[in-house]
């Protein structure tokens, strides 16, 4: 990332929770690596080492790394056009009456005690607990802080948090409606895995005073979810186990039903914390009418519970829009594309090593270390979570300059998303407004605006059919970038996401995967893969287009431009995988994503060369276009070994993937 030619195609990946990283392990081990186990409850010095390494495997691990740039994310106009012609059949309407809400903490959150301070020079900051019975610990030392940087401070009461949960699973019984917790415990991977733990602990408030000493014994990690209780019951006699599991299940009688991830399996929203994440599952709420699936695998109401209010507002904007005009129109909505400010590590994304449990009674404090001042603290309780972000000057210099250009290159209105009342927005804001004097933003129209006001404007002209771009922080980009393309396109998959890195480089982002796991499961169990590729060939283009525009490269140039109409035709001819076995696949889409891309190199006459070429390989293709179809169907209908899930066996998944010989030989012979 800093080479300014890099060219980074980047695939979803997993942003993995404990579970998942415990399950890679087993299947390392399984392999014959000699890997250790994870140690959930540290015991010595060695396993708490050991815990902070794989820690660093945890969430989205590799975007931090590869996302030295700002995110420029919309959808290619190819891709809207054809959505706008085709509107996704997904949306379902919103009933008249629907008491589906979203409901967050009114204090003791973090955007209520969120402080905010900009440093004017280079120094190194450290985080001290100060006890109230006057004991000091340092929790992390000599942090180094650019002049310009902005660093924050904010923490959540886990008193009243859990006080908010209660009066939640209250309200939602009271009102009929399903209870459902939406957090992002991939990404932060520190505060809200605990912050679920703490809802499933209420929730089943009885079991846990009942049984706790239980849970103890047999390390029951709450932050993992009820699942982690089910998977180590069998630690205990089974005489307890069959108790236990009888006592979960009472407390389902005087609870409100919950949101169902599963409702053939029984797992519900809390047995897990990465099966519901917020930025996936909050759009397919406002796209079901807002509804969830409930235990009768029906759609109903929810109570949507989104602890801190930063960003949960946003949502009950959308809903509140939704009740009152009625269900989006893909075939009619604009486009609301996003300019997100992401570099270094900006923001909430950056925090984790910066998030730590309040260890007693006290304070919590950011301290200068080059003045020995406290420049940021925060009064906390025993368990309460604190957390520090920290946004560089470089970053927010480049994504002013980027909602610049994208103001410029669509003549839209361009929003930025910042709430004065917040500790870190306001600093932001001040920055954001000086910056923009750098530029001619004369015939730009550029505003300011709090993220539910943004929201507000952002829907009204969406539903006119005009477009809008949005400039937000790290967790809105992510957020955003679900919301509106799960809306308009069915999907954030089919989302160009383009980060111009800062050293002059380029990453192209692929869509989203947080599907991925359903279509592996349907890929090993009947072998059908669903997974549509269309963001990876989106991806090519802008990828292409940079060589060509860093190199002078015109063949580069004219691959881009005959991918882009063989992007047109893949969707015009409906060529996307389906849902069903027996079926066009991923690898029926990828050959007639090539046989498009051959044709258009065909026809071109930029390039004798390459027209002579694909001439030969486009007719191969089209003559035996039923043959390799024929071929790639004989692939479907039975379970696929691939030796591996995190790991698989590459031999396996080529063959696996490449099971029609003509086409093998046609593609083998370029």
């Amino acid at each position: 990332t800093q080479d300014p030619t890099a060219n980074i195609i980047k695939l979803p990946n997993v942003s993995a929770s404990i579970p998942q990283l415990q399950a890679a392990i087993a299947e390392l081990q399984s392999k014959g690596y000699d890997v250790p186990d994870y140690p959930e409850e540290p015991k010595n010095d060695a396993e708490k080492e050991l815990q902070t390494r794989y820690a660093k495997c945890l969430g989205s691990a590799v975007n931090p790394v590869l996302r030295e740039g700002n995110s420029d994310r919309r959808s290619a106009a190819s891709v809207k056009k054809f959505a706008q012609k085709n509107p996704h059949r997904m949306m379902k309407p919103w009933p008249a009456g629907s008491k589906t809400r979203v409901a967050y903490m009114s204090d003791n959150d973090f955007y209520g005690s969120e402080t905010s301070v900009t440093f004017d020079k280079d120094t190194t900051i450290s985080y001290k607990f100060v006890g109230n019975d006057g004991s000091e610990q340092i929790l992390k030392a000599n942090h180094p802080i650019l002049a310009g940087e902005v660093v924050d401070s904010s923490s959540m009461s886990m008193a009243a948090l859990r006080e908010f949960f209660a009066q939640q699973i209250e309200a939602a019984q009271k009102d009929g409606i399903l209870l459902s917790l939406h957090l992002k415990a991939t990404m932060m991977k520190i505060s809200d895995p605990y912050i679920f733990g703490q809802c499933v602990t209420v929730f089943f408030k009885d079991v846990f005073e009942k049984y706790g000493a239980d849970f103890d014994k047999i390390g029951v990690n709450v932050s993992n979810g009820l699942g982690d209780i089910y998977a180590k019951l069998d630690r205990l006699p089974a005489a307890k186990r069959e108790e236990i599991e009888a006592a979960i299940m009472d407390t389902y009688k005087n609870r409100p039903a919950l949101a169902m991830v599963d409702s053939r399996n029984g797992i519900t929203n809390l047995h897990a914390p990465n099966d519901v994440i917020i930025d996936a599952s909050m759009p397919v709420v406002v796209r079901d009418g807002g509804q969830m699936w409930n235990l009768q695998d029906e759609l109903q109401d929810t109570l949507a519970v989104i602890p801190d209010r930063c960003y949960a507002t946003i949502y009950q904007t959308v809903i509140e829009d939704c009740q009152k005009n009625g269900q989006f129109d893909p075939a009619t909505m604009g486009a609301v594309s996003n300019v997100g400010l992401m570099a270094k590590k900006a923001e909430e994304y950056g925090s984790h090593d910066k998030t730590f449990y309040a260890p007693g009674d006290g304070k919590i404090q950011v301290v200068d270390d080059a003045t020995g001042s406290v420049v940021l603290e925060q009064t906390v309780e025993k368990g309460d979570v604190f957390r520090s972000c920290q946004t560089k000057d470089e970053a927010i210099r480049d994504w002013v300059k980027l909602a610049v250009t994208r103001a410029k290159a669509t003549g839209v209105p361009t929003i930025f998303w910042l709430d004065p009342k917040r500790g870190h927005d306001a600093q932001i804001i001040a920055k954001v407004e000086t910056y923009l004097k750098d530029y001619d933003t004369a015939d730009l129209d550029i505003r300011i605006m709090t993220p539910d006001e943004a929201m507000v404007i952002s829907c009204e002209r969406s539903r006119r059919g005009e477009d809008t771009v949005s400039c937000t922080g790290n967790a809105l980009r992510d957020y955003l970038t679900d919301l509106f393309p799960i809306l308009e396109l069915g999907t954030s998959a089919r989302m160009l996401s383009i980060v111009p890195l800062l050293q002059g480089g380029g990453v192209f982002e692929t869509g989203a995967g947080g599907s991925a796991p359903k279509h592996v499961e349907q890929f090993l169990k009947e072998g059908h893969l669903r997974w549509d590729s269309l963001g990876e060939y989106c991806a090519l283009v802008p990828s292409l287009e940079q060589v060509a525009n860093s190199t002078g490269n015109e063949t580069a140039q004219l691959f881009a431009d005959t991918l882009d109409e063989a992007v047109t035709s893949y969707l015009s001819n409906a060529k996307a995988p389906s849902r069903k076995v027996n079926e066009i696949d991923n690898r029926g889409s990828s050959f007639y994503l090539g046989l498009y891309w051959a044709q258009a190199l065909a026809a071109q006459d930029k390039n004798a060369e390459l027209k002579a070429k694909f001439t030969k390989v486009a007719a191969d293709l089209e003559k035996n276009e039923a043959k390799i179809n024929e071929e790639l169907l004989a692939a479907q209908g039975a379970p696929v070994d691939i030796d591996g899930y995190y790991k698989p066996n590459v031999e396996k998944v080529t063959a696996a993937m490449r099971p029609s010989t003509t086409l093998n030989a046609i593609i083998d012979a370029m």
